[in-house]
């Protein structure tokens, strides 16, 4: 279990309703790493019939998961109304009166989808909102049919650590969001009983000239603090300052990098339903599960 500080769903919600008008001409980064993610579907055989993405955001990858997988049915989920309302746009009206996508707005650690009814969960960039890693996870396998397939990006905890580091020099407030390590996402996973879990990692540098620029477009794609501890005042212009001077240390051929660490990861449902024996323990059979991973990559 990690001990970070958790989010606030209620500000959560109300940052990304707020960001929806202009998410995608700031959202570069994420919509590279959801490329990436989409891309490692080309090594997977899967022929889903109902595809669930967890964080839809504005569409772009429900977009292209509809067009790889044109028999199935795509579920885009989100927490935010707004988000939902432009990941819709992205359909043409057929399309959209034809039930695609199945938009629901929900939270992912409360999935308001029936047991064992999804083939694929997709969720890129999503799970650093979620408060409870073993309760998010514990609900995508309720929702996964056996020997289906869970594929996730997120951010671990060198993410945005140059503005961090400015921060801390300042001041011993928490300024930036907190991300948990790839390891205890890991564990998460094995905890609750995700078959063959698999984890990796890269980092991915942004640069910019101005500091503000960073802060602008975190703020422009619902990504700032909204973390409950968090001072809930206006930081002070001088405050304000001695970060941004502070930042200037990581200054590079004129540049100022932002880096994101960008976690990867996928597991299976079990190939069959957990069994329950009498010590209330779920136990999977080896060699079921393995008989359940044959085939799938």
């Amino acid at each position: 279990m990690n001990n970070l500080p958790l989010p606030d769903k209620r500000l959560v919600r109300a940052s990304f309703d707020r960001a929806a008008a202009r998410y995608d001409e700031a959202a570069l980064l994420q919509r590279e790493v959801g490329a990436r993610l989409l891309e490692r579907l080309d090594v997977i055989r899967l022929h889903p019939r109902r595809i669930l993405e967890v964080g839809t955001g504005t569409g772009f990858c429900t977009a292209h998961l509809a067009t790889r997988y044109p028999q199935a049915q795509p579920v885009a989920l989100d927490l935010a109304p707004a988000m939902l309302a432009r990941a819709r746009r992205r359909f043409s009206w057929w399309q959209r009166r034809r039930g695609r996508p199945l938009c629901i707005c929900a939270d992912a650690e409360a999935l308001p989808v029936a047991d064992a009814s999804v083939d694929l969960l997709f969720s890129n960039l999503t799970l650093q909102w979620c408060g409870d890693l073993d309760r998010t996870f514990a609900e995508f396998r309720r929702v996964l049919r056996p020997g289906g397939l869970l594929l996730f990006t997120t951010f671990g905890p060198d993410t945005l650590k140059e503005l961090r580091a400015a921060w801390r020099a300042v001041d011993d407030a928490m300024h930036v969001n907190a991300f948990i390590d790839m390891h205890d996402i890991g564990d998460a996973l094995v905890r609750n009983r995700l078959a063959d879990p698999v984890m990796d990692r890269e980092e991915i540098t942004m640069t910019y000239r101005e500091v503000r620029t960073l802060m602008s477009d975190l703020k422009a794609i619902g990504a700032h603090n909204v973390n409950r501890g968090r001072s809930a005042g206006l930081t002070g212009k001088r405050r304000l300052n001695a970060m941004l001077g502070a930042y200037e240390q990581f200054r590079r051929d004129g540049l100022l990098p932002a880096t994101y660490e960008v976690l990867y990861g996928h597991a299976w449902a079990p190939a069959t339903p957990l069994q329950h024996e009498h010590d209330g323990a779920a136990h999977i059979p080896l060699e079921q599960m393995r008989a359940g991973l044959r085939g799938k990559q």
